[in-house]
């Protein structure tokens, strides 16, 4: 459920990397952690073929908007929320890439145009287990609950990446812990998911990311 909002938001601004972020308190407050997940998206694009980006569950678009200015590739953000999604428009313009950059508002199992495949994708789920949301009240549940065990909105981008991840692309996952990534790896082995996890790296209590790609 949606925690309600206020009536008068009050904006704010941040610098994350080189791009400065606007957002305020309907949305989730981009973490400066998560730059390494833009950091490791622009590693990634030495090493896979030309094309767009994709970043699923955007939230106001930071950390997309950074690896697509880093690389000087176009890019699609996707987010369920509308006013993230205003952000992700507004952020883009302030970074000098609205025409780079098209923003979706779509759940993560429709974002999809017919035949589209990327070559990075970019997935930042919210993976908090839903017993636990009441630990962040600043937080709105939409951007941080993540199911029973903190998974279902990361297997449903997962599932996405592997409709439409290219056969020599790479997919960056953002989750909470080395436990849900094991439990994530284990999901797509049994439910036959073309992708496998090439690396993982973890930053303290911070979080953890995951590097995807097809099986050799």
């Amino acid at each position: 459920m949606q925690t309600s909002q206020p009536a008068d938001p009050t904006t704010r601004q941040l610098t994350f990397g080189d791009v400065a972020i606007v957002y305020d308190n309907r949305v989730l407050a981009p973490r400066p952690w998560t730059a390494a997940q833009s950091a490791w998206a622009t590693e990634a694009a030495d090493e896979v073929p030309s094309g767009p980006i994709l970043e699923l569950c955007a939230g106001v678009g930071h950390i997309g908007l950074l690896a697509m200015k880093s690389t000087g590739r176009r890019g699609v953000l996707v987010d369920i929320d509308p006013v993230a999604c205003e952000f992700g428009r507004g952020n883009a313009a302030v970074a000098g890439l609205s025409e780079l950059v098209e923003v979706r508002q779509r759940p993560v199992v429709d974002c999809l145009d017919s035949g589209e495949r990327f070559p990075l994708v970019i997935a930042d789920p919210p993976w908090v287990p839903s017993q636990h949301v009441g630990r962040f009240p600043e937080d709105p549940e939409l951007a941080i609950d993540g199911g029973t065990d903190g998974l279902t909105l990361a297997r449903a981008c997962v599932s996405t990446i592997d409709q439409c991840l290219h056969p020599d692309g790479a997919a960056v996952v953002q989750l909470g812990t080395v436990a849900q990534a094991d439990d994530l790896g284990d999901w797509m082995a049994d439910e036959r998911i073309d992708l496998a996890t090439t690396e993982v790296r973890t930053f303290g209590e911070s979080g953890v990311l995951m590097l995807l790609g097809r099986p050799a």
